[in-house]
């Protein structure tokens, strides 16, 4: 489940990602009354066997399973898990199916409920390059986006939103990597499953590749700053 609203005293709509059908809405009637058996299982992070009917734009839920396999992420990893959530909110259009998306999104959820610390980054960043990638949205990354000429190895390269990747020129003040760097990942990219092959390249250029990648989303979701980068920061503040 990737959000959820208040539908009435006792009902919700459901946002959820399903592997077949995509993102898809769902209305769970009474299932904010106590006695309803989707009360304690409809929660965020959490993978769940799904049926649903009808024809109209928000489905009704026929029945919910908590399938198991992992905890609830707490604390920093929580709010990484509703950073990933909202982008896929923001950037998947609704009844759009992704299953290669899909099954990043639960590896992605796996490493945050089962890791801390150094490992949440890139597991952001790899997912975030998935994402961007299985839309269309990211250029291929082992070449120059506007002539399609193949990267130099050791000439710096940024990821722009209105052009692609181009190569940075010199006392340019944008975050940038070495033609090689990008050609790893675009490598790991098109691996058969590429969050896991992206994960450890990702970790070894987190600098340099997060303000180029907060760039290009925040120009694709149309915002400044993302709700949950912002909540992150407030609670950093206090």
């Amino acid at each position: 489940m990737l959000h959820r609203y208040d539908w009435s005293e006792s009902s919700l709509i459901l946002e959820v990602f399903t592997r077949r059908h995509g993102r898809v809405a769902l209305v769970a009637k009474g299932a904010k009354k106590p006695s309803s058996s989707f009360r304690p299982i409809l929660l965020p992070l959490q993978p769940l066997r799904v049926s649903f009917g009808g024809d109209a734009e928000i489905r009704s839920l026929k029945g919910a399973e908590w399938v198991g396999g992992q905890v609830m992420p707490t604390g920093d990893a929580l709010l990484s898990g509703y950073y990933l959530n909202e982008l896929v909110l923001r950037l998947l259009a609704r009844d759009d199916p992704h299953a290669g998306l899909f099954d990043a999104y639960a590896r992605a959820v796996q490493v945050l409920a089962s890791e801390h610390g150094e490992a949440l980054q890139p597991a952001l960043r790899a997912f975030e390059l998935v994402l961007l990638r299985e839309i269309g949205l990211l250029p291929s990354l082992d070449m120059q986006t506007a002539t399609l000429a193949p990267l130099e190895l050791q000439a710096r390269y940024s990821l722009v939103p209105e052009g692609g990747l181009v190569q940075a020129a010199a006392g340019d003040g944008r975050a940038s990597m070495e033609g090689w760097q990008w050609m790893l990942l675009q490598q790991a990219l098109d691996q058969p499953a590429p969050f896991s092959a992206t994960l450890s390249q990702a970790a070894a250029v987190m600098a340099q590749l997060k303000p180029q990648l907060r760039s290009l989303l925040h120009y694709h979701c149309g915002v400044a700053t993302l709700r949950t980068r912002q909540m992150m920061k407030d609670l950093q503040a206090l």
